[in-house]
């Protein structure tokens, strides 16, 4: 699941994997697919295990690696061949509307 925001381009990755997973992490173009501490996701409360980060406005591949395994999120924006047999998620950060004012405001949306 994706919460995104209304401002700032926020996207809220949401990994339920109604498992007893331990280690979470999300991985993409944005981080250079690497695992590390800074991709750890965190269990929340109701066991969604979840991460935010703001993005650039533009597609996002990405993947949660899920106690080693790489898995792809069944409720991404989209999903296409990652070039391995696999597929990568896709997200979609749509860019800021320009104001009458010539100012921007962020925005995030499919």
């Amino acid at each position: 699941m994706l919460i995104k925001g209304k401002k700032n381009r926020e996207v809220t990755f949401i990994c339920d994997l109604k498992s007893d997973a331990r280690d979470v992490y999300l991985v993409g173009d944005f981080n250079q697919w690497r695992i590390s501490e800074t991709s750890r996701m965190r269990r929340a409360q109701d066991d969604t295990f979840r991460f935010r980060l703001t993005l650039s406005p533009g597609d996002h591949r990405y993947k949660y690696v899920v106690d080693g395994r790489w898995l792809a999120d069944p409720v991404a924006d989209r999903c296409e061949d990652d070039g391995f047999g696999a597929v990568n998620s896709v997200v979609h950060v749509a860019p800021p509307p320009e104001s009458i004012f010539g100012n921007t405001e962020p925005t995030v949306g499919l």
